[in-house]
C-alpha cells in the first residue's frame, strides 16, 4: 500500500525534482488562488495586469512560500529538499511577493501595503508556529488562506471593501475551515498511524475489512472535487469578466 504511506494524496515519490513539485501542494494552492481570481473578479473594474500581478504574488507567497516554511517546521511532506534551499525558497519567495504587492500598491493606493505586512507576517506566523503557536489554529487558517486572498484581491482591484467582498470572504473562509475538518484526520492517517484494523458489519450479516484507505478515502475525494470546484467557479468568473 505504497500510496498510503505518502504523507498526503497529492505528494509524489520522494527524491529529486518531485520534491519540489510535492512542496507546492497544487490542489491547495490551485484552490486559493482561485479565492484570489474570484476576489478580484467581484469588483466592479478588474484589471487584467493588475490581477496577474496579485495572482503571481500570492503564488510565490503562499505556494512557494508559506509551503517552504512549513517544510521547515518538521518536514511534514518528508521532502529530501535541503534546509538552506528551502529557506532560499521561503525568503526568496516571500520577498518577491512582498515586492509586487508593494509596487502594486505604491502605484495605486498605500493602504494595500497593510494587507502586504500581514500576509508576510502570517505567513512566517501561521507556518513556523511563532509565538507559541497563537496564529497556528483553525481560526487563523480560515482567515489567512481562506478570507485574506479575497479581501486583498478586492482591494487591489477597488481600493475598498465592500459588503459583497465580506461575504465573499467568509465563505471562503468557511470552505477552508471544511477543508480543515476533512484533512486533519487523514494526515493523522498517513504520517502518524502504523496501522488500521478492524471490520464494518452490515445488517445483511456481510462483513468488510476496515484499511487505511477506508478513513483517507472519501474524506480526499471530497478535498479533490472541493479544490476542482472552486477552480472552475473562479474561471467561471474570468470568462464572465474579459470574454
Amino acid at each position: 500500500m505504497s500510496s498510503q504511506a505518502r504523507p498526503s494524496f497529492y505528494a509524489l515519490a520522494p527524491g529529486g525534482w518531485r520534491d519540489y513539485v510535492t512542496l507546492l501542494h497544487l490542489p491547495y494552492t490551485s484552490w486559493h488562488l482561485s479565492y484570489v481570481v474570484i476576489g478580484a473578479c467581484l469588483a466592479p473594474h478588474v484589471p487584467g495586469g493588475r490581477l496577474a500581478l496579485t495572482v503571481a504574488a500570492f503564488f510565490l507567497g503562499l505556494g512557494v512560500g508559506a509551503h517552504a516554511l512549513d517544510e521547515l517546521n518538521g518536514r511534514p511532506l518528508q521532502t529530501q529538499i535541503p534546509t538552506g534551499v528551502l529557506v532560499a525558497l521561503a525568503a526568496g519567495s516571500l520577498g518577491a511577493a512582498s515586492a509586487i504587492g508593494i509596487a502594486v500598491a505604491v502605484a495605486n493606493d498605500l493602504w494595500l501595503l497593510a494587507f502586504v505586512v500581514f500576509g508576510a507576517f502570517i505567513a512566517c506566523a501561521y507556518n513556523l508556529e511563532l509565538f507559541g503557536g497563537l496564529f497556528h489554529n483553525g481560526f487563523w487558517l480560515a482567515a489567512a488562506w481562506g478570507a485574506f486572498p479575497v479581501l486583498t484581491a478586492y482591494f487591489a482591484m477597488a481600493d475598498r471593501i465592500t459588503g459583497e467582498a465580506a461575504l465573499t470572504a467568509l465563505f471562503a473562509a468557511l470552505l477552508i475551515r471544511a477543508q480543515q475538518v476533512l484533512s486533519t484526520p487523514v494526515r493523522d492517517v498517513r504520517r502518524r498511524t502504523v496501522r488500521v484494523t478492524g471490520t464494518i458489519e452490515r445488517t445483511d450479516g456481510s462483513r468488510i475489512a476496515i484499511g487505511p484507505e477506508t478513513l483517507t478515502g472519501p474524506p480526499e475525494t471530497a478535498l479533490r472535487f472541493m479544490a476542482v470546484a472552486s477552480v472552475a467557479l473562479a474561471a467561471a468568473l474570468l470568462v464572465l469578466r474579459f470574454f
